[in-house]
């Protein structure tokens, strides 16, 4: 990533890799799978004329650490991993951020605003709902379109096996058909680097098995406690999420604060596909609050 700072934390199961650029008040940007920080660099750029972005790699992706699965999946709920993030901001002296995520970035940062409220200014959430409505409310068109989260927690080996044989085309089949096509151009290759190890593809189906089952276990268990944050929803109008579910009904239910959001004309992956909408998005939400 040009121009970015490039630096590592250490933390107990190894170090968390990040990026920094820009100058003013902080925003954390998460990224989603199969990624890594690379994909916010077009909207980083522009939000860093005005905010301080720091972009991470997510435990288990990118030039993070990518430690075994425990039985019970808990090394990689989204708990521990927004833990990860509070380390980041601990060692850049940050006491309080905006955060954006997208997609299972999304899912981190709803854990680091439920986990740290006071580490937590504002929360804004990219083409996800929250993952106890999308499991509760799976329909056919839902479970065939996002077939991956189904796949993905099955038990190990196999669907790391499964992956591993061609990285390739399991990456073509998640870009492709989730953005409708965009290029990625040399982006997918360095995608295909840092998805391809072996310890990678593991870390990443235990992120979804922890998805599946201890992360819904602590969303269950703070499901009557609302978090007093405003929350931005932006949603691709082309993708699964508009047309399966309802993200401002379902992200209302989780904040005493109002929701605002609205669907981009993009597919999946709208920090990439359309950078210049979401950076005016975010920071117009970022300003007016």
């Amino acid at each position: 990533m040009h121009n970015f700072k490039e630096d590592y934390i250490k933390t107990e199961v190894g170090p968390i890799h990040f990026y920094k650029l820009g100058k003013g008040p902080p925003v954390l940007l998460l990224h989603g799978y199969p990624q890594c920080s690379l994909m916010w660099e077009e909207t980083a750029t522009l939000l860093s004329e005005n905010y301080t972005t720091i972009i991470p790699d997510l435990r288990g992706y990118g030039d993070s650490a990518a430690p075994k699965g425990l039985p019970d999946h808990s090394n990689y709920s989204k708990r521990v991993m927004a833990l990860d993030m509070v380390q980041v901001l601990d060692y850049l002296n940050i006491d309080k951020t905006s955060v954006v995520g997208h997609d299972r970035g999304g899912r981190v940062a709803h854990r680091l605003a439920r986990d740290h409220r006071d580490r937590v200014s504002s929360l804004s959430v990219i083409d996800i709902c929250p993952t106890l409505d999308m499991y509760e409310q799976t329909s056919k068109d839902f479970a065939t379109s996002y077939f991956h989260w189904f796949f993905l927690i099955q038990n190990a080996p196999l669907p790391e096996d499964f992956i591993g044989r061609n990285p390739r085309l399991w990456l073509n089949n998640c870009l492709g058909n989730w953005s409708g096509g965009f290029r990625f151009r040399e982006k997918f290759e360095v995608y295909l680097e840092k998805f391809s190890p072996r310890e990678n593809i593991h870390a990443t189906c235990e992120d979804y098995r922890a998805s599946a089952t201890i992360d819904l276990k602590h969303d269950k268990e703070d499901l009557a406690k609302k978090i007093d944050i405003p929350i931005q929803v932006l949603w691709g109008e082309k993708g699964v999420i508009h047309k399966c579910f309802q993200p401002l009904k379902s992200w209302s239910k989780y904040t005493t604060k109002d929701v605002v959001g609205e669907a981009l004309p993009s597919y999946h992956f709208i920090p990439e596909e359309i950078p210049e909408i979401l950076s005016k998005k975010v920071s117009d939400f970022l300003s007016s609050g």
